[in-house]
């Protein structure tokens, strides 16, 4: 299924959603919608979230308030979960979560009590490519070197576990992988102390905004691409894809499904029993949200990377990848397995 093609069905079902909207108008007015991010805070999800929340309200009728609250846990799990089974379903709590958390069921992790393909996408804000960075003293300094010598990577959960996982079982990247860090930041924070060598799974986006210092002090090297097109900069820097490593058709398969989670990566959600004039409404909003100067303005001085996705093109690849034959995600789940 492709972009070109899910983006007509998307503005043939907003404008067929129209009549809908003109009914619902004023259900927000007077309302505070809260949106609900999977990580904790200062890290490139909460990044996201948080530019969606300050900007979000002026586009929905009735100017709701709109806040942000942080729920980690269980790789970003916990906040899906709360969406989907705690919280009101009337449309006034939104989750901000992993892509991750929402492929539990194919590329496995923590129990879930919700169904990931029930739920109902508002969209998301970026597709993301998730990289591998490493120091300039480490013994590894392109990826081929970490197929022969040790490298020590901080792990954490999600992205940063599960594609240096995915690494070492599949391609038989020589990874010491140091779990224990509860995310994101706190692996940086042991990259910058020399307590680990790399890191992988760390979003493109994530890195230029939260250590934009990093490449060009030379601090840090991006050596590969944890995905399945890449960024248009380091493909004309020439950094790798991790699928040019496969060694066999099936070994890329099974990569390709891992990497699928980049295609949309900030998705932004909600229960499955949300009105569907409701989630019409958010839909249009969040849309609308990406393409305000206030917010696009907010994201260039964070040097946060917008590509913003609609609900549903993020509903029809998360039914896209849930189709996937059980030969594959059976090998993929082998390949995230801790041995």
């Amino acid at each position: 299924m492709t972009r070109h093609w899910l983006r007509a069905a998307m503005v043939i079902a907003a404008l067929s959603a129209s009549p809908v909207l003109a009914q619902s108008g004023d259900f927000y007015k007077g309302k505070q919608i809260q949106i609900v991010i999977g990580s904790a805070a200062g890290g490139g999800y909460d990044a996201y979230g948080r530019i969606v929340q300050r900007h979000m309200g002026k586009h929905i009728a009735g100017n709701p308030t709109v806040i942000a609250q942080n729920m980690p846990g269980a790789g970003q799990t916990k906040a899906a979960g709360y969406i989907s089974s705690v919280a009101p379903k009337d449309g006034t709590y939104i989750a901000a979560v992993s892509p991750g958390a929402l492929l539990v069921p194919v590329i496995g992790g923590p129990a879930i009590q919700f169904d990931p393909n029930k739920l109902q996408y508002i969209g998301s804000a970026n597709s993301d490519v998730y990289t591998c960075v490493t120091r300039p003293d480490s013994p590894v300094q392109k990826f081929s070197d970490a197929l022969e010598k040790e490298w020590i990577i901080g792990v954490s959960t999600g992205t940063t576990r599960d594609m240096p996982m995915a690494l070492k079982n599949v391609l038989h990247a020589k990874l010491r992988m140091v779990a224990g860090y509860p995310g994101t930041k706190d692996i940086s924070l042991a990259y910058e102390r020399n307590e680990v060598q790399g890191i992988c799974g760390l979003g493109y986006a994530s890195l230029m905004s939260q250590y934009p210092d990093w490449v060009p002090s030379g601090k840090a090297k991006v050596i590969l691409q944890e995905s399945i097109k890449g960024h248009p900069d380091l493909n004309k820097q020439g950094v790798p894809l991790a699928l040019s490593f496969a060694k066999n058709e099936e070994d890329r398969q099974v990569l390709e499904l891992i990497y699928s989670q980049g295609i949309f990566g900030r998705p932004f959600l909600v229960a499955p029993e949300v009105p569907k004039d409701r989630v019409a409404i958010l839909r249009t909003a969040f849309m609308n949200t990406m393409k305000d100067p206030a917010l696009v303005a907010d994201a260039e001085r964070a040097k946060l990377d917008l590509d913003a996705i609609s609900g549903d093109e993020v509903q029809a690849l998360i039914a896209k990848v849930y189709a996937t034959p059980d030969r594959i995600v059976k090998r993929v789940k082998q390949a995230l397995e801790t041995e």
